[in-house]
């Protein structure tokens, strides 16, 4: 399934998600979906495969995760309409809804909505204990790892050593490659941004001696004041076997999106079953433990589905009015 014109048209998925308005139980036709995720070695493809195994049984709904580059990519999937599902962290949704990112090329992507919220994506670095490499400044000329070029920390780590006023070799690929190549020493180190923990930092955390890193007060003061869209965040002592304390950084909200044109049925089926069943989630990823229904306010710009918005209706959230428009 790639789509909506390659799928069931949408009277049919009314009529599937009808039976599971007001409930989670299953229906009698199951609709397939595609939920576009990330690469191998971040969180997007852990989650996304709990999420998709979640509203397969709950709500009856036959999801397929599908691993991407990350949310640059899932925006540009959903918006025409190629997969049905996708997620994306707040930056990169307000880059689009704008067409001020690079990556837009001038575009706005006008037609995704907001679903359900997911979790806060702090950003963090790590290297070689022997390398050296303590703090981000140190960065200043070296080979970094980011990740997808599609993904946030492919998105936005070149704009934080710009804002910084650094300059580094930036290399992009999937997670997994980044944590060989960090290794191997290829590159100098890797950093990246997902929920915690992070995959392939457990990894390296757990193979290698290893330093984590983000940034001192200045330097977030600093990225926080030339690129809005980041809140203060917070990585607790304890994430990782080698973290001795918590570190402050900046991150980033996540959401699941999906298109406009999806029925409002079935946006409501998808919103309540995730939100309603949290600790199946969380089972799957410690990450998960942020996503209920009172942080849908952490959006504050795109629009939600309808359907959505019937859910959080019914909650008794109170939605920023801006994410109110159709």
């Amino acid at each position: 399934m790639t789509g909506f014109r390659r799928g069931l048209s949408a009277a049919a998925i009314a009529f599937a998600v009808t039976t599971i308005a007001a409930a989670t139980t299953a229906v009698a036709q199951p609709v397939a979906m595609t939920l576009g995720t990330a690469s191998l070695g971040g969180t997007y493809l852990v989650y996304g495969g709990v999420t998709a195994d979640l509203l397969t049984e709950k709500a009856g709904i036959q999801v397929t995760p599908r691993q991407t580059q990350g949310p640059n990519q899932n925006v540009i999937l959903v918006d025409e309409k190629k997969i049905e599902l996708g997620m994306t962290t707040m930056g990169v949704a307000l880059q689009a809804v704008q067409g001020s990112g690079a990556w837009t090329k001038g575009k706005k992507y006008e037609n995704i909505r907001a679903l359900f919220p997911m979790y806060d994506t702090p950003l963090q670095c790590v290297a070689l204990k022997k390398s050296g490499i303590e703090g981000f400044r140190q960065l200043d000329g070296k080979t970094v790892g980011t990740g997808p070029k599609a993904g946030t920390a492919g998105t936005y780590f070149p704009l934080i050593f710009d804002a910084l006023g650094m300059k580094a070799m930036v290399r992009n690929g999937q997670s997994g490659d980044m944590g060989i190549q960090l290794g191997d020493g290829i590159i100098d180190a890797f950093c990246f941004g997902a929920g915690t923990p992070v995959p392939i930092f457990s990894q390296l955390d757990a193979e290698k001696n290893v330093v984590f890193f983000t940034w001192t007060d200045p330097d977030v003061a600093e990225i926080r004041g030339k690129l809005k869209e980041f809140s203060e965040s917070l990585i607790p002592k304890g994430t990782y076997r080698q973290q001795a304390a918590s570190q402050r950084t900046v991150g980033l909200y996540n959401f699941a999106i999906t298109h406009k044109d999806l029925p409002d049925s079935a946006a409501y089926a998808i919103t309540k079953t995730v939100l309603e069943n949290n600790a199946r989630l969380v089972k799957g990823h410690p990450a998960a433990k942020e996503t209920i229904a009172a942080n849908a306010t952490r959006n504050s710009f795109l629009p939600f589905h309808p359907g959505a918005v019937r859910y959080y209706m019914e909650r008794g959230v109170k939605l920023d009015p801006a994410t109110l428009a159709k």
